[in-house]
C-alpha cells in the first residue's frame, strides 16, 4: 500500500506536488506550534505568579508562527520538483524569510530576558535603590540590542547578494566623506546618543526617580536613546532631550536613597507657648505611620515686627511620604493653636492713647 501510494505521488503534476510539499510543511510547522504552546498553557495554568515560560509564550510565540513552517519548508526544497534555474531564486526567498523570523526570534529572547530581571528587581520594594540602577541599565541596553539585531540582520541580507557586495566595495571609498558630512549633520543626535551612554552607566537619572525638572516635580518614567519622560504629579508628561540631564543643572530626591526631610513653617503671635506646641508636634508625629522616626524638631527660626516664624522638621522614607506627613502636622497644628490658643493666631496691636480731657467751657 506504501509503495502504491508513493507511485502514484511520483505520477503526481509538478505544481501539484510542489504545492503539496509545501502545504505539508506550512500546516506541520504551525501543528507543532500549537501542540507546543498547548502543553505550555495547560502546565501554567494554574501558576498566578510570574513564570519564565509563560513570558516565552507571550514573546516567541508569534515569531514561531513563522519560523517553525519557514525551518520544514526550507528543508522541503531539495525535493520538490522545481527547474534548476529557479532552485537558486527559491532558495534565496527562503534564506530571506528565515533570517526575518530568527531575528524576530532573536528579539524576542531578548524581552523575555529583560522580564526576567523585571521580575527579580521589583521597584515596589520600599529601598528600590538597587532595582532602579539595574532597570535603568537594562532599558538602555535592550533598545541597542534590539537596534543591532536589525542592523545586522539588514546587513546580512544585502551582503547575501552578490551585487550588494561589489557595490559596498565601490561605495567603500566614499564611506568616509560620507561619514563625515552625516557627522557634522547629526551633531545633536549623536550627542543625544552619547549622553544616553553616560546617563546608562554614570546614572545621575534612573528609572522611578524623583526630580525637579524646570520647577516641575515627577517622577522618571522612560528613558530613550534620545529623551527623558518625567511623569508629573498631575499626570502630565514632561518630554526632555536627554542631553538636558548632563547640560543643566535639577534636583535628583533620590539619588542616593529615597528617604527625605521635610519642614512645615508657622507664623504666630510672640505669646504662643513654644514648649506646649512642641510636646503636640511629638504626639502627632508618634501617631502617625508616615513618620520614619529618623528626625524631628520644632524650632523658632525667625522672628518679625508681628509675627515669630516656627518650623517643624521631620523625615519620611519617601518623598510622597514626607508631602503627606507635612499636610498632615500643617493641618493639625493649626487646629490645635486655634482650639488651645486663639489669641496666639496672628494678629496686628494697636495702641489707643486716652484723649485727654475737653477744657471746660
Amino acid at each position: 500500500m506504501w509503495n502504491q501510494l508513493i507511485e502514484n505521488m511520483d505520477h503526481l503534476p509538478d505544481w501539484l506536488w510542489n504545492l503539496l510539499l509545501a502545504g505539508i510543511a506550512v500546516i506541520a510547522g504551525w501543528l507543532i506550534k500549537i501542540l507546543l504552546s498547548l502543553f505550555l498553557r495547560k502546565s501554567l495554568s494554574e501558576q498566578h505568579e510570574f513564570s519564565l515560560l509563560r513570558s516565552v509564550l507571550n514573546h516567541l510565540g508569534k515569531a514561531f508562527n513563522y519560523f517553525l513552517p519557514l525551518l520544514l519548508l526550507n528543508t522541503a526544497i531539495p525535493i520538490m520538483r522545481v527547474p534548476a534555474k529557479y532552485i537558486p531564486t527559491l532558495s534565496k526567498i527562503a534564506e530571506i524569510a528565515m533570517t526575518l523570523s530568527f531575528a524576530a526570534l532573536v528579539i524576542g529572547v531578548i524581552k523575555v530576558l529583560e522580564d526576567y530581571v523585571y521580575h527579580t528587581y521589583d521597584l515596589k520594594k520600599a529601598n528600590n535603590l538597587k532595582e532602579r540602577k539595574i532597570r535603568t541599565q537594562l532599558q538602555f541596553i535592550r533598545k541597542l540590542s534590539i537596534s543591532l539585531v536589525l542592523i545586522l540582520t539588514a546587513c546580512f541580507i544585502l551582503l547575501s547578494f552578490d551585487s550588494m557586495r561589489k557595490l559596498g566595495a565601490g561605495l567603500l571609498t566614499g564611506v568616509g566623506v560620507g561619514g563625515i558630512i552625516i557627522g557634522f549633520a547629526a551633531q545633536k543626535s549623536l550627542g543625544n546618543l552619547l549622553a544616553g551612554f553616560q546617563i546608562a552607566f554614570t546614572q545621575p537619572i534612573r528609572i522611578d526617580d524623583v526630580l525637579v525638572v524646570e520647577g516641575e516635580w515627577g517622577r522618571v518614567e522612560e528613558i530613550t536613546l534620545t529623551y527623558v519622560v518625567l511623569n508629573i504629579w498631575d499626570q502630565r508628561r514632561l518630554i526632555l532631550p536627554i542631553n538636558y540631564f548632563i547640560e543643566k543643572p535639577f534636583q535628583n530626591w533620590t539619588r542616593t536613597s529615597a528617604e527625605m526631610l521635610g519642614t512645615a513653617f508657622f507664623y504666630l503671635d510672640y505669646t504662643v507657648p513654644v514648649d506646649q506646641l512642641r510636646a503636640e508636634f511629638d504626639r502627632l508625629l508618634a501617631a502617625s505611620p508616615l513618620w520614619d522616626r529618623r528626625a524631628k524638631a520644632l524650632q523658632v527660626t525667625n522672628t518679625s515686627e508681628r509675627t515669630i516664624e516656627v518650623r517643624a522638621l521631620m523625615s519620611a522614607a519617601s518623598s510622597g511620604n514626607a508631602f503627606d506627613l507635612r499636610c498632615y502636622i500643617r493641618e493639625n497644628l493649626i487646629k490645635y493653636v486655634r482650639e488651645q490658643f486663639p489669641d496666639s493666631l496672628p494678629k496686628t496691636r494697636a495702641f489707643i492713647e486716652p484723649q485727654p480731657p475737653a477744657p471746660s467751657a
